[in-house]
């Protein structure tokens, strides 16, 4: 999604949720500084990285995230697929022995997870917005083979290529890197957590709060979007 087309969205995102593009864009331009130092991938260099296959596996959070991983694992040859986590799912993943390829984070999932993850080989999609921009100092360094997003306008070493939730977000960057399958496993968009989402939940699953209920909405909705408008054969496993 083009930034011109994905700024209308932002702006509503923005209104809604009360979120501050000032804070955004401090975030987004602290994220670019340090990678500017330590280094960063181009979206052309973590192309030609996955660029093995153009069928993909995006894993959200969701609570049918563990019984989609037993399902491919049985049912699929996981070496014919770009394995995407959206934050979170990450632990699950290692949990069942796999390593992701590419994993999408705003770094509030389980982070010694994707720090294994992340020296196993996985390549790192570090998101700045403006709630997280401590964590963008503080973390950002620890990894290597990142590349840097925005929810903004994009500037310098990051990229925008739509999207709001890590999950959606994900499956924006692999239509970037040119899927032309993409696999939907724990991607609920539902009224449930899990501790893969909130890594200090004191249960496995909990009702989600109205914060994260309406993001699960637009995380929904951009799903939608790109099933309407990219040439990409998108399977959901719940369906």
């Amino acid at each position: 999604m083009e930034f011109g087309l994905w700024e209308k969205y932002y702006k509503e995102i923005l209104d809604d949720f009360g979120f501050s593009r000032p804070g955004d864009e401090a975030s987004a331009k602290l994220l670019d500084e340090i990678l500017s130092t330590e280094g960063c991938l181009t979206l052309d260099e973590l192309g030609e990285i996955v660029g093995f296959s153009s069928k993909f596996i995006v894993f959200g959070a969701g609570p049918s995230l563990k019984e989609h991983v037993q399902l491919l694992k049985e049912d699929y040859d996981l070496k014919e697929y770009v394995l995407v986590a959206a934050d979170g799912a990450t632990t699950a993943l290692i949990e069942e022995r796999l390593s992701p390829d590419i994993i999408a984070t705003d770094l509030d999932g389980n982070l010694d997870d994707i720090l294994i993850a992340n020296l196993r080989g996985a390549n790192i999609v570090i998101h700045a917005h403006g709630d997280n921009i401590d964590k963008i100092a503080s973390l950002t360094p620890y990894f290597t083979s990142v590349l840097g997003t925005t929810q903004a306008q994009p500037v310098g070493n990051l990229y925008n290529f739509g999207g709001f939730t890590d999950g959606d977000r994900a499956l924006f960057l692999a239509v970037a890197l040119g899927a032309e399958e993409i696999i939907l496993a724990g991607m609920d968009f539902g009224d449930i957590v899990t501790k893969y989402s909130r890594p200090n939940l004191e249960k496995d699953l909990s009702e989600a709060d109205e914060f994260k209920k309406k993001k699960l909405m637009y995380a929904e909705k951009f799903t939608q979007w790109i099933k309407d408008n990219e040439s990409v054969n998108m399977i959901n496993l719940l369906d």
